[in-house]
């Protein structure tokens, strides 16, 4: 739910005040993909704030939330009960339309899991090869190319703890700092950075990560920029080093959605920075 909102306060949406049914029996609303959110405040405090935000990409928005206003309805029976008891004043909904082929990119960024690229031994002095898994479907369909990304920081010296002499209350002694506290770093959790997202529409999926992997190291050039010169320069290490760590992600969507939508600006708003090489 973190992950919905955040997207839906990065379009700076307004919220609309529930007043009746026929909000949602409304034909913009009724056949609808959309992500929704539904929000209240209180007699004491006008700030309206989150009470559910949701991707509807299998249910029309407008069914969607006609489920969250019926008292009959689980979802529906917390919110009524909430204003016929005033804890909230008003009840309020806000949503952006979405394509199918959109709803399938953010189901790949929040469902689907990263799978790690293994790459081979090096061959010819200093070249290593990236090893595809098997099971990447002959679909069209979406998928993204990120990169492994480890942070270090140096940490705050760390001190000895020692009984301080008269008089020296207050200040550091530098002898009592462990000789290694200036080299201590940080290691942060790995997180997984995306730089690329790809659209498989004339070829399949297997296809076209085929020659984002398999081909650069056979026809690699300096002069190639974008997510292939990225992928080759990083087949190229130093005796000892280890390349960066690559991983994929994919979802299969009919090939006959994938040009709808802002897919790139989708999944950037998602994530919340810039892919890098998708230009």
């Amino acid at each position: 739910m973190q992950n919905i909102v955040q997207i839906l306060e990065s379009v700076q949406l307004k919220w609309e005040l529930f007043q009746s049914w026929t909000d949602f029996s409304r034909l913009h609303l009724s056949n609808k993909l959309a992500i929704f959110g539904i929000g209240y405040n209180t007699r004491w405090k006008e700030d309206i704030r989150y009470h559910y935000a949701e991707i509807s990409s299998q249910v029309p928005l407008g069914k969607r939330l006609r489920e969250y206003f019926n008292s009959e309805k689980p979802e529906g029976r917390i919110i009524m009960t909430r204003v016929q008891k005033m804890n909230w004043k008003n009840v309020y909904y806000k949503f952006l339309e979405i394509t199918i082929s959109e709803a399938r990119c953010l189901e790949l960024h929040m469902e689907i899991d990263w799978i790690p690229i293994a790459h081979s031994k090096p061959t010819g002095g200093n070249v290593v090869q990236y090893l595809l898994p098997g099971g990447i479907p002959k679909s069209p369909g979406l998928y993204a190319i990120g990169y492994e990304e480890c942070i270090e920081r140096p940490l705050s010296p760390h001190m000895e703890q020692r009984s301080l002499d008269p008089g020296k209350e207050g200040r550091v002694d530098l002898e009592t700092l462990s000789p290694q506290a200036s080299l201590q770093v940080e290691i942060e959790p790995t997180r997984i950075i995306y730089c690329y997202l790809g659209i498989a529409e004339v070829r399949t999926l297997q296809q076209c990560l085929f020659l984002h992997f398999q081909a650069n190291t056979k026809t690699f050039s300096k002069d190639w920029v974008g997510i292939n010169g990225f992928l080759s320069q990083n087949c190229i290490v130093d005796p000892g080093v280890s390349p960066k760590s690559i991983y994929i992600k994919f979802v299969e969507v009919e090939r006959d959605f994938l040009s709808a939508g802002s897919l790139v600006e989708c999944l950037e708003k998602a994530i919340g920075y810039p892919l890098k090489f998708n230009n």
